[in-house]
């Protein structure tokens, strides 16, 4: 048996000094957290969060949870949850370059709230997390008016959220952001990829840009080793825009629109794709069964500016142009055809511009292209110079 020998270090005359751990009293804000500021923090959001509230909120911010009735939902046949998550990406390095952060919380709403549509649902409520490498009351009340604005973009009530200070974690000037929608749709009510037939049509919904997608691109051939001046530059290319102002261009949020006519015109819409990380080509399927085919029709909507503008300085082809960014799609709806024109029109009067982009084909649960070449086909932009 195997005598166990245990050496104590502060025993042996080679030991190296032990430190020690009474230096003295440290306080919270002095390793860096101030709680004070935070509070005041709060207090800088109230207002915007009081203005997206709606009849089902109970109680206010600053509790251990957020409270939100769902009596309304007892008229429905059966209730569904849908419920969604995301953040804005590498977006924010581009606010945080310009010193402009009240449109990423546009943005992060945007990213869930479009999500949980896709199913059908109206989005009830929203909760945002906030992490920053150092907290200043200001600039978070900054963030926090675009997430407010968003939410009354998105007809959802902004009841709860976290402000964590990460100090030598982040850098000072540093910050994240997750957001987490919850809606309700009622099953019968749904939209599902299963009512998807050959002959349906592809309505798409324009976007305002790259929305919040494709920025670790965008950023490197758009941004980095650029002045301030460069990028503050007003473009012709850009339609007067400068950089800056064109990747900071808030995602549209389609619910109001899309949610009047799905109430308006029941079954009307089959499914639709929220066009996100991945493109038409990596999202326009999942509202697919895998019985058919999208078939997407190339040079039938107009590209914005800005894609055109990145996809040249990155020398993207048409392939990887379209797995990477929406190229001017936010949204594609999957419509009976014998009610698209009441759709459109519809859309149209709730301030949608939209496009026919193709059909429902037979197939196995894929996006296909016809015109291949014809992508940038509506916009003349010129590829920009080389700084």
């Amino acid at each position: 048996m195997t005598e166990r020998i245990t050496v104590s270090a502060v025993e042996r005359d080679d030991a190296p000094a032990m430190p020690s751990w009474a230096q003295g009293a440290t306080t919270y804000a002095q390793a860096g957290v101030d709680t004070a500021e935070g509070a005041r923090a709060v207090d800088a959001i109230k207002g915007a969060v009081h203005e997206t509230y709606r009849d089902e909120v109970i109680g206010d911010i600053g509790g251990f949870g957020g409270l939100f009735s769902i009596a309304a939902a007892k008229n429905m046949a059966d209730p569904i949850l849908v419920s969604g998550t995301d953040g804005v990406g590498t977006k924010l390095k581009v606010a945080q370059l310009a010193n402009k952060h009240d449109t990423v919380g546009i943005d992060l709403v945007a990213m869930c709230a479009n999500d949980i549509l896709a199913t059908g649902a109206e989005p009830l409520f929203f909760l945002d997390y906030v992490a920053i490498g150092k907290l200043r009351a200001e600039a978070v009340a900054e963030v926090v008016s675009g997430i407010a604005e968003g939410c009354k973009q998105a007809g959802c009530a902004l009841i709860g959220g976290e402000m964590a200070e990460h100090p030598g974690v982040m850098d000072p000037d540093d910050y994240d952001l997750s957001g987490f929608c919850v809606g309700v749709v009622d099953r019968p009510e749904m939209l599902d990829p299963k009512r998807v037939q050959v002959g349906d049509v592809l309505v798409g919904l324009a976007s305002s840009g790259l929305h919040s997608n494709g920025y670790s691109l965008a950023r490197k051939v758009c941004v980095e080793g650029k002045t301030h001046y460069e990028l503050r530059l007003e473009r012709e290319e850009l339609g007067g825009l400068s950089v800056e102002e064109a990747l900071l261009a808030p995602t549209r949020i389609y619910v109001k629109q899309v949610l009047s006519v799905l109430r308006k015109h029941p079954k009307a819409v089959r499914a639709l794709a929220h066009i996100t990380g991945g493109g038409i080509s990596e999202n326009l399927d999942r509202a697919l069964p895998d019985t058919v085919d999208a078939e997407v029709e190339l040079g039938t909507w107009d590209v914005p500016p800005i894609a055109t503008f990145v996809c040249n300085a990155a020398k993207l082809d048409e392939t990887e142009a379209l797995k990477t960014f929406n190229m001017g799609l936010g949204m594609v709806l999957i419509v009976d055809p014998a009610k698209v024109g009441i759709v459109e029109e519809a859309l149209a009067a709730a301030g949608e511009k939209t496009y026919r982009v193709g059909r429902i084909v037979e197939g196995e649960g894929k996006v296909v292209y016809a015109n291949e070449g014809c992508l940038f086909a509506s916009n003349d932009a010129e590829e920009p110079e080389a700084d």
